[in-house]
């Protein structure tokens, strides 16, 4: 394999897929990316076996050929070589030979036939949106995602697709994130599939050109595909069924707060301040006029802070972990959110009262 091309050109699809390259991997050729010529068409394909990311560029000319080299090697090469630089490759052997003005490196090889494929196996159900959608849906929903929980499901985010409606999901048992976007899912049959952690991260950052860029998901028995123009994105999906999210909805809500968001914000983020380092206890006290939001620590420090509110339905005392109710409250959009109660022991339900489509479960907790 030989050809030339632009240092832009290396760079840009390297530093899309040393996202799923892992550091550290228990085989070698993982820690490498796939490099493939095809006339004037360059491939880079990275994975982990659970997730692959196959993007596109091109050459002024060269001759067809496969090859792995190092990835992450490769990258900070192609970062400290001047922009815009020519840079000729060569693979001779087993050594990958890159010149670029005075500076020339030689890489180690691995063989193309040892590098891992990927079986995405053939699409059950295929959705075309434009990206925007699913990257706002991801935008609302990501933070809520557990890192390692032992209900390995909830290690990744949930996508509903059919009847008109894409919907985002994601817990880790103690917080809900809830996000809808209409779409036209023709005569798709409603569907639920899990992207792993690893994945969801990943693609959300793919999203991040033209939002009007088409996307298209295919959706097979265990796996994913993202098409876009030029790249190609695949993951595993999760094998377990996501929790009933609907039943933690709250239900007879007879308390309803409304409240300047900006506001509950930085009051939240000052009475946090004093709060348990390890559970991030606040106690909201909730008055006709008033919010009263009180912290303390085991060295018996406190703060107390308060807010104006509109509140329907009784004052009521409860607690939450600040850091999960500033998440959804950083989450919403509005200068006003709506915040629904039933009783102290049931979660509470923050909207952002301009877009509904939004919708952050916090459950309460004892301070």
């Amino acid at each position: 394999m030989k050809f030339s091309t632009s240092r832009d050109n290396l760079l840009t699809p390297l530093q899309q897929v040393i996202g799923v390259i892992e550091k550290r991997q228990p085989l070698p050729v993982l820690s490498n990316v796939l490099i493939k010529l095809e006339g004037t068409r360059l491939e880079f394909t990275g994975t982990d076996t659970e997730v692959q990311l196959l993007t596109r560029s091109s050459t002024e000319f060269g001759d067809h050929g496969a090859i792995t080299v190092p990835a992450r090697k490769l990258l900070d090469i192609c970062r400290q070589l001047p922009d815009h630089a020519a840079v000729n490759v060569e693979c001779q052997q087993d050594r990958f030979l890159v010149q670029c003005a005075r500076s020339r490196f030689t890489l180690s090889t691995l063989p193309a036939d040892t590098y891992p494929s990927f079986d995405s196996g053939e699409p059950e159900a295929e959705l075309t949106l434009p990206c925007r959608v699913l990257k706002r849906a991801m935008d609302k929903t990501l933070f809520a995602m557990a890192l390692q929980d032992v209900r390995y499901y909830l290690n990744g985010l949930l996508l509903e697709v059919g009847g008109g409606m894409l919907r985002a999901v994601s817990s880790d048992g103690h917080r809900l994130a809830i996000s809808e976007e209409a779409i036209d899912t023709g005569d798709l049959a409603p569907r639920q599939f899990i992207l792993p952690r690893k994945g969801a991260l990943e693609l959300h950052k793919l999203l991040g050109g033209d939002p009007d860029e088409p996307l298209t998901l295919q959706i097979a028995a265990n796996n994913i595909r993202a098409i876009l123009p030029d790249l190609s994105f695949a993951a595993k999906l999760v094998d377990g069924r996501y929790p009933d999210y609907q039943r933690v909805m709250p239900k007879d809500v007879n308390r309803v707060v409304s409240v300047t968001r900006d506001a509950l914000k930085a009051a939240l983020t000052r009475v946090a301040i004093l709060s348990n380092e390890k559970f991030r206890g606040v106690t909201l006290e909730l008055e006709a006029q008033r919010m009263v939001l009180r912290a303390q620590n085991p060295e018996h420090e406190e703060a107390e802070d308060e807010v104006e509110i509109s509140l329907e339905g009784d004052g009521v005392e409860i607690g939450f972990n600040a850091a999960y109710m500033l998440d959804a409250v950083s989450n919403c959009d509005a200068d006003e959110i709506r915040m629904s109660f039933s009783n102290t022991t049931h979660s509470c339900l923050v909207e952002d009262v301009e877009n509904p489509r939004f919708k952050f479960i916090v459950m309460p907790m004892r301070v």
